[in-house]
């Protein structure tokens, strides 16, 4: 077997994660531009309404994904050690159980997703006038959420071993098919709220197949997959849940505490709810240099202490947070200032716009933080700690999160109010990472625990 992604162990360490992370920041943004398009076509061709209705699923989209991809994070931190560690076939077993476990996980959550959506809605808080458009529109969603899963396995996969271009190229395929099919369904055909949602899950559904046709096609690579070496492998799925566990849960909590932020955002008026889902859009974009430095951190950590590089380590980690919350900051800055054009794309509405861009004015100048934290807790995650940043991030972004809006809404029943509860628990976890990071020596900690393995 031969490997040919393996930059990020060798050569210029800022040119490799540059290198590595373009391309996923090419591919995320690409990602957010046909979620974003798909708010943009309901908000102008249906309306506020429907635009609302889309806002009030994103969150419990994110929700029932985010426990699977957060053990499909883990099962890719255990082939990146694996791969820098060139133990190739633990990293064949781990790679073919992760993609069972990825098949069992979407259809499940498949069944799950058309079954419930109406109770979870509700339970939410979803007003009745925008509630059979939610309905609607989660349930053609929901149909696809296979893909959506087994695109994130791959990917997964893909980035683990150093990969982040042949993702970009499906993506960008899968994106031009989006942006089409919302135009010929919502635009043209006039099919409503759910043509948007089964335009996205087509385009899922190309992007994950054409990574799953790569991957069988890389036969003469240590990452290419079998159909018949599919199985659950023991050892192998008790690696990718001791890794992905915290990540899974972690995500499942956070986003149970964003829903429980979008049910306080619905008890404001159909406009609110408009204008905060415009700048969750918004939002996407803005996290881009976040999600591609944290996905290239994990990946560099996890490759170069499977092979024992401890110094480079040190160094791709500064350079890394340094990138990060710098960008982050630039882009907070930018989007402060540029708020009400930016929430106008989506809708022009006057009310919408002035919920959207109070709710964006409040949160974006703390960016910095927040790619903070993601940064370290990528870190860790790549050094195989994943609890610290679950239990960091659950106490910080969950319950201080719902704690503070339980109370702080109560007295000042205001939008501001609950912008505020992201800024401030930011703040908090931002704290309690520094100090592990500077006082924890974490790297050489993990040499000892892979000695004692030895």
């Amino acid at each position: 077997m031969y490997d040919r992604h393996s930059s990020l162990m060798e050569g210029s360490i800022w040119k490799g994660m540059l290198t590595f992370a373009l391309p996923i920041f090419l591919g995320n943004l690409l990602q957010q531009f046909y979620n974003a398009f798909d708010s943009w076509v309901v908000g102008h061709y249906i309306g506020g309404t429907a635009l609302a209705a889309v806002s009030s699923s994103s969150s419990l989209i994110f929700m029932m994904l985010g426990f699977f991809n957060g053990v499909a994070m883990g099962g890719g931190i255990v082939i990146a050690n694996l791969f820098g560690a060139r133990q190739y076939e633990e990293m064949r077993k781990v790679i073919h159980t992760l993609i069972l476990f990825g098949l069992t996980a979407g259809a499940f959550l498949t069944v799950f997703g058309v079954v419930f959506t109406p109770l979870i809605l509700k339970w939410m808080g979803t007003p009745e006038s925008v509630l059979p458009q939610s309905i609607r529109y989660f349930r053609f969603y929901s149909y696809g959420i296979l893909f959506s899963v087994m695109y994130n396995v791959f990917v997964g996969i893909l980035h683990a071993v150093g990969d982040s271009r042949h993702p970009l190229m499906f993506l960008m395929i899968s994106s031009a098919i989006n942006v089409v099919l919302d135009l010929l369904f919502v635009a043209v055909l006039k099919l409503g709220v759910g043509a948007a949602a089964a335009a996205t899950t087509i385009s899922q559904g190309i992007s994950a197949m054409l990574c799953c046709l790569h991957l069988l096609r890389a036969k003469k690579e240590s990452y290419g997959i079998r159909w018949r070496e599919l199985r659950f492998h023991r050892k192998s799925l008790q690696s990718i849940l001791r890794f992905g566990l915290p990540s899974g849960v972690q995500n499942s909590v956070i986003a149970l505490a964003n829903v429980v932020v979008q049910s306080n955002i619905n008890a404001f008026d159909t406009a609110a709810i408009a204008g905060c889902g415009a700048y969750s859009k918004l939002e996407g974009f803005a996290f881009l240099p976040i999600t591609c430095f944290t996905q290239a951190l994990s990946t560099f950590v996890g490759q170069n202490l499977g092979a024992h590089q401890y110094d480079r380590v040190k160094k791709g980690v500064a350079f890394g947070i340094g990138c990060a919350v710098i960008l982050a900051e630039v882009i907070g800055v930018f989007s402060y200032f540029f708020a009400p054009q930016l929430i106008g794309i989506f809708n022009s509405q006057a009310d919408v716009v002035d919920f959207g861009t109070r709710h964006m004015r409040t949160i974006c100048l703390f960016y910095c933080l927040l790619s903070l934290s993601h940064c370290i807790a990528s870190i860790m995650r790549g050094a195989g700690k994943a609890t610290v940043p679950m239990v960091t991030m659950l106490v910080c972004w969950c319950v201080i999160r719902v704690s503070y809006i339980t109370i702080a809404v109560k007295i000042v029943p205001e939008l501001e109010t609950v912008s505020r509860a992201y800024p401030i628990t930011w703040a908090c976890s931002s704290v309690v990472f520094l100090i592990y990071f500077f006082k924890v020596d974490w790297i050489h900690n993990f040499d000892r625990i892979q000695a004692r393995k030895a």
